[in-house]
């Protein structure tokens, strides 16, 4: 194990669970009119993506990408690596980024970059949770799950060293 545990249940499952509902219908009803591709950052938006998408209304497809900022720590590098890049072109497809968390938004920020450079028709943000406290650039996302304080967080997806990903919560981690 990694040597550290859980502190708290910082969300219930049944509060995730209703607000990602919410967030269904608003996208549903936002791309109503529109061909949708969900792009999954792994590892962590996994469990996101896949209880998003069981809640939209529309059809979607998905894509995934792997970056990495964190390496074996409970903070940002800075220095973002793609680890695994998108298998299908966005050029003109309407494109929404499934993100775990937004922390300082800088690995955000070089993604919209890098995807915006490849002409997408347009490209948003949707993220479970944000730590709008520890923003380094102004980015924001265009559908928010949780504002949430500046705790590092499991569970859900989100992990330590691959830990504690499978729980059902998400936790505070502690020391």
């Amino acid at each position: 194990m990694t040597g550290k545990s859980v502190k708290a249940v910082l969300l219930d499952q049944a509060t995730i669970e209703k607000r990602i509902a919410e967030l269904g219908c608003q996208i549903s009803s936002d791309y109503r009119n529109e061909e949708l591709l969900l792009i999954c950052v792994l590892k962590g938006a996994v469990v996101f993506l896949s209880d998003l998408m069981r809640n939209l209304k529309i059809s979607a497809g998905i894509d995934f990408m792997a970056v990495s900022s964190y390496g074996a720590s409970t903070s940002s590098s800075g220095v973002v690596k793609i680890l695994k890049d998108l298998d299908c072109s966005i050029e003109n497809k309407h494109c929404l980024i499934v993100e775990d968390i937004i922390d300082t938004g800088l690995t955000l920020k070089y993604l919209r970059e890098i995807l915006l450079s490849r002409q997408p028709a347009s490209l948003k943000v949707v993220a479970l949770l944000d730590k709008p406290e520890r923003r380094k650039t102004d980015i924001q996302p265009d559908y928010r799950g949780f504002s949430i304080p500046d705790e590092f967080v499991v569970g859900y997806g989100l992990d330590f060293n691959e830990q504690y990903r499978c729980l059902r919560e998400i936790c505070v981690l502690g020391d």
